[in-house]
């Protein structure tokens, strides 16, 4: 794909996810459209080994848009990354089509394993903000992460993933998150938790009451029996 075609598909993407752009010309100010269109660059010059100038316009990019993404990733058509801010792309990390990231966002290592380091993102996948995925595994298409999660494991397609550490919370999710863009109507597990116990604290006080009541009608049916008894002495 030649430079003025990833300039007008940024310009698509980027329209058609974030309502705030009003026209194509502010799309030149945004930090994503910059950032996406220096990686482009940066990683062909990676390829052909010239790792000096590659690491120079990314580590460009990253000063202007707060966005860093090391040139040796692998993405792959219409990345969005919404605001940007604080935004981390490893080098091993590997992104599909249609990727969504918000800012915070971190595609990191463990700093325990050597060569393939970084995650795999499969098409259609939406990282929240805030989110952390540390690790050589891979996020399944059409996956959502919960904002602020942590994420240390595979985790397979059409899945919903929240919490630290990062947990399945809903499998089968077969909306595309980019058709919603919604990173905040997401089941929350540790609500779940506190609500079943909840429920398992009042049937257990149910439980125990009715056990006191029957302790108590027994006491008492052997009161009366031993008042009979002593009563027929």
């Amino acid at each position: 794909m030649g430079f003025m075609s990833y300039i007008k598909e940024e310009i698509r993407v980027i329209r058609e996810r974030d309502p705030a752009i009003k026209s194509n010309m502010e799309v030149f100010l945004y930090p994503s459209f910059k950032v996406i269109l220096s990686y482009r660059l940066a990683h062909k010059l990676f390829l052909k080994k010239h790792y000096f100038m590659a690491r120079w316009i990314s580590q460009r990019a990253a000063r202007k848009t707060g966005i860093e993404i090391h040139p040796g990733a692998t993405i792959g058509k219409r990345l969005f990354i919404d605001h940007g801010s604080g935004v981390i792309i490893g080098e091993t990390a590997e992104l599909g089509d249609n990727v969504t990231l918000y800012q915070g966002v971190t595609l990191g290592g463990t700093g325990k394993e050597q060569g393939k380091r970084h995650p795999t993102l499969r098409d259609n996948v939406m990282v929240s903000a805030g989110a952390k995925v540390l690790g050589s595994f891979t996020i399944g298409e059409n996956s959502k992460i919960g904002a602020g999660s942590v994420v240390l494991n595979e985790v397979p397609p059409n899945c919903t993933v929240v919490g630290v550490p990062g947990r399945i919370v809903k499998m089968g999710n077969l909306k595309i998150p980019r058709s919603d863009m919604d990173q905040v109507n997401l089941p929350d597990p540790v609500t779940s938790d506190i609500t079943q116990l909840q429920r398992d604290n009042v049937r257990m006080k149910e439980r125990i009451s009715q056990l006191e009541s029957k302790l108590k009608s027994l006491a008492q049916t052997k009161e009366t029996k031993k008042e009979r008894k002593d009563e027929a002495v």
